[in-house]
């Protein structure tokens, strides 16, 4: 065993949201809050440790990128790797590695466990070529992160070192389970045009773990977004019902019910519109907070994670003050932070109109009110811990 907090040893940057969006899904990287990457190679791994083992995979073919049909420069693309596991294993660390770095923006690896393959290899074979269009998560429902059926286990750019966890703790892999590599691959080099195929790689650091190991999962805690159209703004989609409509014809009835879902659960009659939104979660079974990030669109500015606000046990226990949509980085906490029944988590979110002018991807779409979704022109608050349940 592996004494030891877990340190997330990676400097990464991430483009993050969940499904497609058939507004928008891809433009040219925004400039301000939101930045681009130059090229750049991944660091060595650190030496595997007692235990240990290196698998490498890679994608089935190689890839050429290309501009999505409505301009831009560029695309984000989903694709599968079966890690041929044979027996249940720990994954203790990650490292995506790019083949052609002039055109990887960024990418993250997500674990799908054997319940969700089935979901994950529909989609891919429904669609012609290699993997699919996909923002930020998998886009395959029965294996999205803010489900809790997937898991987040790593992100690449330019820089990035190995996601390394320093402790006797993994994801588990079970026989069956299946990697989604969503890779953004960006053309602005070369103005938009195809240029050159890509095959990235990725290496798992596995263990066949003992029975002192410590399984991590992945924990969402969630806010509404109900973000208003700006005083000089006006349009159709500036009316919420409107709004929340064009979101379930884009993705479907269970993302469209989650603005009302959400002012439900946070306890809440009505909406209240503004660019800071709150919710607190009650914690149910006892665990360990060791890392997390926070997740949001291009309209994002903060997001804050606390535990017991408002009592003399009180703590920030997250907290990005600056929020970036392109470096969304996992931090690890600075000791891992025990919960349980009795504790309340809160997650706050502050968004921000006025970038709808300033970002790329959004300055040339209708103003809209705007709610949870899956696309670009949509937003979410989410505050993602890597925990693991403690048994007693």
């Amino acid at each position: 065993m592996v004494a030891g907090t877990m340190v997330l040893v990676t400097a990464f940057a991430v483009v993050a949201a969940c499904g497609s969006d058939t507004d928008n899904s891809a433009a040219p990287a925004a400039t301000g809050p939101h930045s681009a990457h130059a090229g750049g190679s991944s660091a060595p791994p650190q030496p595997l440790r007692a235990g240990e083992r290196f698998v490498d995979l890679r994608m089935a073919e190689a890839y050429t990128p290309a501009p999505p049909e409505g301009g831009g420069s560029d695309e984000y693309r989903c694709q599968v790797i079966d890690p041929g596991l044979t027996k249940t294993a720990f994954l203790t660390g990650t490292q995506f590695a790019p083949e052609n770095v002039a055109i990887a923006h960024h990418a993250i690896v997500y674990a799908v466990p054997p319940g969700g393959a089935a979901a994950v290899r529909k989609q891919d074979a429904k669609i012609p070529g290699l993997g699919w269009q996909c923002f930020g998560g998998t886009g395959v429902a029965g294996a999205e992160v803010e489900e809790g059926d997937a898991a987040w286990v790593d992100t690449w750019a330019p820089g990035a070192t190995e996601t390394l966890l320093d402790q006797d703790a993994g994801y588990k892999l079970e026989p069956g389970s299946l990697l989604v590599l969503q890779i953004h691959y960006n053309l602005l080099a070369t103005d938009g045009k195809p240029t050159g195929s890509d095959r990235s790689a990725v290496r798992l650091r596995l263990t066949d773990g003992t029975p002192q190991t410590r399984e991590l999962e992945t924990w969402s805690v969630d806010a509404p977004t109900d973000l208003p159209c700006a005083a000089d703004e006006s349009g159709p989609l500036c009316d919420r019902a409107a709004s929340i409509a064009d979101v379930t014809k884009r993705f479907g009835p269970d993302v469209g019910e989650m603005a009302d879902r959400q002012v439900e659960e946070c306890g809440r009659g009505v909406p209240k519109p503004g660019d800071t939104q709150t919710c607190d979660h009650k914690v149910e079974a006892p665990m360990t907070l060791f890392a997390g990030f926070g997740h949001m669109h291009m309209l994002g500015r903060a997001l804050k994670v606390e535990l017991n606000p408002g009592t003399p046990k009180a703590k920030v226990v997250l907290d990005v003050p600056q929020f970036d949509f392109d470096n969304q980085r996992l931090v690890k906490l600075p000791s891992p932070v025990e919960v349980g029944p009795g504790d309340t988590l809160r997650v706050t979110c502050t968004h921000d109109v006025g970038l709808r002018k300033q970002v790329p991807q959004l300055k040339k779409l209708p103003p809209r009110y705007v709610v949870w979704g899956d696309g670009t022109s949509d937003e979410m608050c989410t505050g993602i811990m890597t925990v693991s349940l403690r048994k007693s």
